[in-house]
């Protein structure tokens, strides 16, 4: 037993040495290929695209970066520095050429040098702002112009590098960039969430959240209606349906149910799941959409409109309607419930394990509801849509 224990364990460290050995070897095979394109790629005519367009492009960059500067020593260093570490590079002399290659190419960082003959940092920044508000500038500056740089920040300048830099400090203010421009990205592709017309709440695109105007919401995500002659229709809304996805079934209320404010109402079936929805309003179940059965797949389209489950005779509504949100109220209830799904949704082992992302709206077509663990539905059940106060 002690010698097989004994073999076991140099066939792990020989194992973890092997490895490192590749990495190490793998490692060196990617700096010298990037050396060799950097000798290589300096040495093409790009005159066409600018007179003084130097361009050196990796496989599968970890950023795309354009630097302009008067001072070639500085374009020299960005080039050897950040190519070798799995950067594309472009460098330009001049203003002038860095704004005709934005508008021809697609690059995630701009690097301008603060002071310039004929077009300075600030002209430059101002004008990338203008013209590609999709990239992100950067002020290249000396000792001396601190304080000009961060007035650079006023017109829309991202950071600032202070020069002259060593190799590791240029290093890891780049990697802090893209940490910033990622969480920048992600915060503006969280879904919107729209206020629309009731017969155009269909037609916004998958990644935004359609709540129509005049309608009230509940924390537990029921819409009310109030009708004409004072009762109310009663659904689900599109928070709700994204959470659950395909509806399979729905569990209408009985008529003339004395539904109380925050008891169950009706139930909707996920595959396996029955999934219960609090009443947003006390009363008497007046009447039940029993059209909507035959057309459950309607509800794809849009949980609004004709698609009511059920409409009660709420008595008791004007003290009740003020606990309900409407208008941006509603907004800001989606805004809260997202992030909060994103974080829950984001901590299932299942999620973890095929290395998706955690959700916002523009995630939810990430996951099925029936993959997750029976821990997180539960959770998610709880905090969105039978929980009694928002």
């Amino acid at each position: 037993m002690t010698y097989l224990l004994a073999a076991i364990l140099v066939l792990l460290v020989a194992d973890i040495l092997i490895r490192l050995l590749f990495n190490v070897i793998t490692d060196k095979k990617t700096r010298r290929k990037r050396r060799d394109l950097l000798d290589k790629s300096l040495s093409f005519d790009l005159g066409r695209e600018a007179q003084s367009l130097k361009q050196v492009k990796v496989d599968k960059p970890k950023a795309k970066i354009l630097c302009v500067d008067d001072e070639e020593i500085i374009l020299d260093s960005f080039r050897k520095i950040l190519v070798l570490d799995g950067y594309s590079v472009d460098t330009v002399e001049t203003g002038k050429e860095a704004l005709g290659l934005i508008q021809r190419h697609h690059y995630d960082f701009v690097f301008t040098d603060l002071k310039m003959p004929e077009m300075n940092g600030i002209e430059v920044t101002r004008a990338v702002r203008e013209m590609r508000p999709d990239m992100d500038v950067v002020i290249i500056t000396g000792y001396a112009t601190v304080e000009s740089a961060v007035e650079c920040m006023k017109h829309g300048a991202m950071d600032y590098v202070q020069k002259p830099f060593t190799e590791d400090e240029l290093l890891e203010f780049v990697e802090r960039l893209r940490i910033a421009r990622r969480k920048k990205i992600k915060d503006k592709l969280k879904p919107r969430v729209h206020i629309t017309q009731m017969e155009t709440a269909h037609r916004l695109g998958f990644d935004e959240f359609a709540i129509p105007g005049g309608l009230f919401v509940s924390s537990g995500h029921c819409w009310v209606s109030v009708e004409q002659d004072g009762g109310v229709k009663i659904g689900f809304d599109d928070f709700a349906k994204n959470i659950i996805g395909r509806i399979d079934d729905i569990e209408l209320p009985n008529l003339k149910m004395n539904a109380k404010k925050g008891s169950p109402l009706f139930s909707i079936r996920h595959a396996d799941e029955i999934i219960s929805f609090n009443s947003p309003v006390s009363g008497a179940v007046s009447r039940v959409n029993e059209d909507l059965l035959t057309r459950l797949d309607e509800l794809e389209l849009t949980t609004y409109g004709s698609n009511w489950i059920c409409m009660l005779d709420a008595e008791t509504l004007d003290a009740e309607i003020g606990e309900l949100y409407i208008g941006k109220s509603v907004v800001s209830l989606y805004q809260k419930d997202i992030e909060k799904l994103a974080a829950i949704v984001g901590r299932d082992p299942g999620v973890q394990g095929r290395g998706r992302a955690t959700r916002g709206k523009s995630d939810l077509s990430r996951f099925e509801f029936e993959d997750l663990s029976r821990t997180t539905k539960d959770e998610i059940v709880s905090s969105f849509i039978q929980r009694v106060n928002g």
